[in-house]
C-alpha cells in the first residue's frame, strides 16, 4: 500500500469547503479523512451533507451509499437508534432494479440485528449478503458480520475462518480505511477470545504496519486499543500497554469503557502499582464489567483472602461456559495454593486441563503451569518439572516473558525440593534477569526472600520451614503432611539442616532453633 497523507487531504478539503461548499463526492472524502484522523464528531455531519448533495444532484445510488456509510459510522459509535433512523430513510430510495444497493441495505439491517443482541437472526442475513456482494468493502463487511455472529453463538473455529476470508481482501489493500480498521480489530478480538495469542500478535503486527502507511492515522480506537494493550502486556511492554489502555479509557463511552478500565487495572497490578489497579478495577465495575479474576488476585495480595475466594467462586458459578473461565480457574489454583487448600487447587487445575484445547498453546501453557504448581505443593517436585518445562517452552514461543519467568521460579522451587541447588540457582538467575528487564518489583522482592539464607547459617527458606516444624517435636511424616512434601524430601532437608547447623540430632537442632528465636508457632 502506498503512503497516504491524510492530514494534507483533510486540510485541503476543509480549506476548500470554507471557500465554497464541497461537491458531494469530496464531502464523502472529507468524512473518510475526518474518521481516519479521529475527528469522529465531524464524520456524521459530512456524510449527511454528502447525502443531501447527492440527492439534490439526482444521484440516488450515491446518496444511498453516503447514507449507508453514515449509518455504519453511527453503529460503530453505538448510536443504534440514529443508525436505524437513517436505515429507514434510505430504504425508501432503493430502486427495484438495483439489487446491489438492496443488498447493501440488507447488510445494514443485519448489522443492526446483530448489534441489538440477536446474532442467530443476523447470521443468515450476513450469509445471504455475502453471496450477493461484489464490491470488496461489501464482501468484507458481510464476512465480518458472519464471523462475529458465529463467535457470539459460540462457534469460535468457524468464526475465525470467516474472518480469514475477510482479511484476504483487507491485506490486498482492496478496502477503505474504515472497513480495514474494523476488520483488523475484529480478527484480533476473536483470536483473543479463542486464546489464539500467537495469531492475535501476528494480526496486531500487521495492523501496525497498515497504520504506518496511513500518515496521521489515529491507529487504535476504542476496543481496538484495549486489544492492543493486552498484546503489549503479554509481550512485557507494560508502559506502552498502560498508555494504550488509558487512551481507550478516554475514548470509550459509558457502557463500553469498562473493558478498558479492567485492562488498565490488570497492567497496573502486574506492574505492582496496586493503588492504581484498585482505582481502575472500581471504575471498570462501575461501568458494569466483571472484574474477576483480576480483583481477586489483588485482594489476595492485600491479605483479603476471604474476599478473593468469594469473588472467584461467584464468578465461576455464574457461567460454566464463559470464555473467561480458564483465567478464573488459574487464579483459583494460585489462591488455593497460597492458603494450602490443595484439594481445591487440584480440582481447579484438573478442570483447566480439560479446557486446554490442543489448538491453543496459551491454554496448554497455563494448564501445565497450574498443574506443575499443584504437584510441587503436593510433594511431587519431580513430576512437576516436565510440566513446567513444557509451559516455559510454550511461553517462549508466545513471546510472553513474564509468564515464562514465573514458570522458572516454580522450576527453581522444584529443584530446591530435590536438592539440586545448582539448577535452582540457574533458574532463579534466569527469572531475575527477566523481572529486572520488565521492572517487576514485587517479583524481584519475592526472589530476594526466596534466596535469603537465615541468619548467616545458609538455611534456605524451605529448610527453615522444616526446622520450625521439626522444633515442635514432629516426625518426618508429620513435617511432610504439614508442608505438603514427601517424606524423602523432608529427610533430605533434615540432613542438610544438621550439616549446616553442625548438629547431629533432632534435639540439638530443636535447641538451636529455640536459642536463635525461630518461631515454632503456626
Amino acid at each position: 500500500m502506498e503512503q497516504h497523507d491524510w492530514p494534507a487531504e483533510y486540510a485541503e478539503l476543509t480549506a476548500a469547503d470554507r471557500r465554497a461548499p464541497l461537491p458531494p463526492g469530496d464531502l464523502d472524502r472529507l468524512a473518510v479523512a475526518a474518521f481516519v484522523l479521529g475527528h469522529d464528531d465531524e464524520v456524521a455531519a459530512h456524510r449527511e451533507r454528502a447525502y443531501e448533495a447527492h440527492l439534490a444532484a439526482g444521484d440516488v445510488p450515491a446518496a444511498i451509499r453516503s447514507g449507508f456509510w453514515l449509518g455504519f459510522h453511527l453503529q460503530t459509535r453505538g448510536e443504534l437508534a440514529r443508525a436505524a433512523g437513517w436505515q429507514a430513510r434510505i430504504e425508501r430510495l432503493v430502486p427495484p432494479e438495483q439489487p446491489q444497493l438492496a443488498g447493501l441495505l440488507a447488510m445494514a439491517d443485519a448489522a443492526l440485528t446483530m448489534n441489538s443482541g440477536d446474532p442467530a437472526a443476523a447470521l443468515p442475513l450476513f450469509e445471504q449478503n455475502l453471496r450477493w456482494a461484489t464490491e470488496p468493502d461489501a464482501i468484507v463487511l458481510a464476512a465480518l458480520g458472519r464471523g462475529n455472529c458465529l463467535a457470539m453463538l459460540g462457534r469460535g473455529a468457524e468464526a475465525l475462518k470467516a474472518l480469514d476470508e475477510a482479511m484476504v481482501h483487507v491485506t490486498a489493500s482492496e478496502v477503505g480505511p474504515e472497513v480495514a480498521g474494523m476488520a483488523y480489530c475484529s480478527v484480533i478480538a476473536r483470536c483473543l477470545d479463542q486464546y489464539d495469542i500467537r495469531r492475535a500478535q501476528e494480526w496486531t503486527q500487521a495492523l501496525t504496519g497498515w497504520c504506518d502507511q496511513q500518515t496521521g492515522l489515529v491507529p487504535y480506537r476504542g476496543t481496538c486499543l484495549v486489544h492492543r494493550a493486552q498484546i503489549l502486556q503479554f509481550r512485557g511492554a507494560w508502559s506502552d500497554a498502560a498508555e494504550a489502555a488509558a487512551d481507550a479509557c478516554r475514548r470509550l463511552t459509558a457502557g463500553a469503557v469498562g473493558s478498558a478500565w479492567y485492562r488498565l487495572a490488570e497492567v497496573e497490578r502486574q506492574r505492582g502499582r496496586y493503588d492504581e489497579a484498585e482505582r481502575a478495577y472500581v471504575a471498570a465495575a462501575a461501568d458494569g464489567t466483571d472484574v474477576q479474576p483480576g480483583l481477586a488476585l489483588l485482594r489476595a495480595y492485600q491479605g483479603q483472602v476471604g474476599a478473593a475466594v468469594a469473588g472467584l467462586e461467584r464468578a465461576l458459578a455464574e457461567d460454566r461456559l464463559a470464555a473467561n473461565r480458564p483465567l478464573l480457574l488459574a487464579a483459583r489454583v494460585s489462591i488455593a495454593l497460597d492458603t494450602a487448600d490443595r484439594e481445591t487447587a487440584r480440582k481447579a487445575a484438573a478442570e483447566l486441563h480439560d479446557l486446554a484445547r490442543a489448538d491453543s498453546p496459551y491454554l496448554q501453557a497455563l494448564a501445565a503451569y497450574c498443574e506443575g504448581a499443584v504437584r510441587i505443593a503436593c510433594g511431587d517436585p519431580q513430576g512437576a518439572i516436565p510440566l513446567l518445562r513444557r509451559a516455559w517452552t510454550l511461553w517462549q514461543r508466545l513471546e510472553m516473558p513474564f509468564e515464562g519467568a514465573q514458570t522458572r521460579v516454580l522450576v527453581a522451587q522444584a529443584c530446591r525440593a530435590l536438592g539440586d541447588v545448582d539448577a535452582e540457582q540457574m533458574e532463579l538467575d534466569g527469572a531475575r534477569s527477566v523481572f529486572e528487564r520488565l521492572g517487576a518489583i514485587e517479583q524481584l522482592t519475592a526472589l530476594d526472600q526466596l534466596a535469603q539464607p537465615f541468619d548467616g547459617t545458609g538455611l534456605s527458606p524451605r529448610e527453615l520451614d522444616v526446622l520450625r516444624v521439626l522444633a515442635t517435636g514432629a516426625t518426618n511424616r508429620a513435617i511432610a503432611n504439614e508442608l505438603f512434601l514427601s517424606e524423602r524430601t523432608v529427610a533430605r532437608h533434615v540432613s542438610n539442616i544438621f550439616a549446616k547447623l553442625n548438629v547431629s540430632s533432632r534435639s540439638a537442632a530443636t535447641a538451636w532453633a529455640l536459642q536463635h528465636g525461630v518461631n515454632t508457632q503456626k
